[in-house]
């Protein structure tokens, strides 16, 4: 009797020793990015997504060509006279913190409004915000599949009107290459914050 309680017992610690193996192989921890994750992101793993866009010399181009090294994707319009200057500009400061941290990240600036957004406009907007700023557009089915693959939102007012705004939603999106979406940024992160979180990232790729 006592040697069949022995062995119960054995097997009880045994099971239970693999059934904490098991919850540790599958409580994230094997994230190599999830000390650097404020909290979890609903839907995040379907987030982000190959994309096919116009870029300021007029090519067609993939997310594959675009996204060589972390980028920081946001979507916005070139013609919108506050939200998007701001937050396009707080981005541009967090890449030059990155910078002489010794970290290289690419702003990327994707137009939800290619009716007004041609290649040159974007190119040139790129341009003023940051010298390594890449400003895409594209056709409006281009444009929404794109906005799509990351959930964003965008919508016209009367297009009538030559200055008519974009209502849209305003969040900065870190992608890796070859790994795609891993975090957001919303609108109150400044510089500083932004350029932590995203060097935590590179420092565990």
């Amino acid at each position: 009797m006592n040697k069949i309680i022995a062995v119960s017992a054995a097997i009880v610690v045994i099971c239970g020793l693999a059934l904490t193996y098991v919850m540790g192989q599958n409580d994230g921890t094997d994230d190599k990015y999830a000390q650097c994750k404020g909290s979890a992101v609903a839907g995040g793993d379907e987030l982000g997504g190959p994309f096919e866009l116009v870029n300021a010399a007029g090519q067609t181009v993939t997310d594959a060509d675009v996204i060589t090294e972390p980028s920081l994707l946001y979507f916005g319009y070139t013609f919108c006279p506050d939200v998007c200057p701001l937050d396009v500009a707080r981005n541009a400061s967090a890449i030059d913190v990155l910078e002489e941290r010794g970290m290289s990240v690419t702003p990327v600036f994707i137009s939800i409004d290619p009716l007004r957004d041609t290649p040159e406009v974007v190119g040139e907007f790129a341009d003023n915000m940051h010298p390594k700023m890449i400003g895409l557009t594209g056709s409006p089915e281009q444009v929404k599949a794109a906005s799509e693959a990351y959930r964003t939102y965008y919508k016209a007012h009367d297009t009538t009107d030559e200055f008519y705004l974009v209502d849209h939603s305003t969040f900065s999106y870190l992608v890796m290459p070859g790994e795609g979406f891993v975090d957001f940024f919303r609108r109150d992160v400044t510089p500083d914050q932004m350029a932590d979180k995203i060097g935590c990232f590179i420092e565990n790729q």
